[in-house]
């Protein structure tokens, strides 16, 4: 029986099409797409022995071996994972590595157990991963990219929100971007950050957006990269400044690496282990950029964070996030300003860049 296949890659992007990826799970950790599911035909141990059987004995030993560890009872909680999936979304479909036996056979056990045929990826996982690869490069941009940037703590994030011409990077990184960004969940291995940043961006170019609002960030995120060619691009990119009140960004810090900072913390470890978490966390970021600070700097903020912890009153943490942002953020953020090849079509404060974006 001749199962459907397809190689439509971007019709499953802009339609966020459900996917199954039956390779085995450590396969799935190091990369896959952002609407896959890993319900695997062969898990870790087997995909092992079937792969030592392969190499030792050959391609029909292996499949052999294969068969006899995935059968019986084993078989029959494989296709109910599947069917339960199927159930949720009956448009879904199916990928192996290179579109070959795993996902065939796979597709084969849901017809003759479910009756349905579901296609699966021609190719598989490296097709798919190719082309979200080559969309990544700027030339398939449509749209002219225009970067928001600002001194720390004026709320670009907070802002871009407003938008639907932009995408997210430091959401795709889950990150903020900054030296005390990390989150308490990780961030995306490089090849999901890859993988979703493109997903992202041929979304975007569907949608026909005349222009595209980025955040202005380095070349990375945390520990996450963007391609070369993509950094190269946006440094060309029309400038936007936004501007707010040292207050405003001490508040908004605040707000961010305080208060919701420490919220997560304590519903990821509990309140007080969260806020142990969150206060070494915090403590390390300081000792990271004592270099740029200088001993004496850092001794201070690093003694004015403590106090304000122990104190057990959250505005106090704004005596150190004062420094923090004019000895440490402003002065870097001034130097790298000047280093930008790149013209400043428009500055004003959040109401007035919001209403220039949202003109374009």
């Amino acid at each position: 029986m001749e199962l459907p296949t397809t190689s439509d890659f971007r019709q499953i992007v802009l339609d966020d099409v459900s996917l199954i990826d039956v390779r085995a799970p450590i396969e799935f950790k190091e990369g896959a797409f952002p609407t896959a599911v890993n319900l695997p035909l062969m898990n870790n141990e087997e995909r092992h022995l079937v792969g030592i059987c392969y190499k030792e004995k050959g391609h029909a030993a292996a499949v052999k071996l294969g068969h006899e560890r995935v059968s019986g009872k084993v078989k029959e909680e494989r296709v109910a994972a599947w069917a339960e999936q199927l159930e949720r979304r009956p448009d879904t479909m199916l990928y192996c590595f290179r579109g070959g036996l795993r996902s065939q056979i796979s597709q084969q056990w849901i017809a003759e157990e479910l009756g349905m045929e579901l296609p699966r990826l021609a190719g598989g996982y490296k097709a798919f991963r190719n082309y979200l690869l080559d969309q990544l490069d700027p030339i398939h941009l449509t749209s002219q990219p225009v970067v928001l940037s600002g001194r720390t703590g004026v709320g670009k994030t907070r802002l871009l929100r407003h938008l639907k011409n932009t995408v997210d990077l430091e959401a795709l990184a889950n990150h903020r971007g900054s030296s005390f960004g990390r989150f308490t969940t990780p961030q995306p291995s490089p090849i999901n950050f890859e993988n979703n940043l493109a997903w992202s961006l041929i979304q975007h170019t569907a949608a026909g957006h005349r222009h595209l609002v980025l955040e202005d960030e380095g070349r990375n995120i945390g520990d996450r990269y963007l391609p070369p060619p993509l950094v190269e691009h946006l440094r060309k990119s029309d400038l936007v400044l936004l501007e707010r009140s040292m207050a405003e960004r001490i508040q908004i810090t605040f707000d961010e690496y305080i208060t919701i900072a420490q919220a997560d913390y304590q519903a990821m470890y509990g309140n007080e282990c969260g806020m142990a978490e969150w206060l070494a966390y915090m403590s390390h970021c300081v000792d990271r950029i004592r270099k740029r600070l200088g001993g004496l700097r850092h001794q201070e903020i690093k003694q004015l964070l403590h106090s304000a912890h122990e104190s057990g009153e959250p505005e106090q943490h704004k005596k150190w996030i004062e420094p923090l942002l004019s000895d440490y953020y402003d002065p870097m953020y001034d130097y790298q300003l000047q280093q930008k090849n790149t013209s400043i079509v428009f500055q004003g404060n959040a109401a007035e860049v919001l209403g220039y974006l949202q003109a374009l």
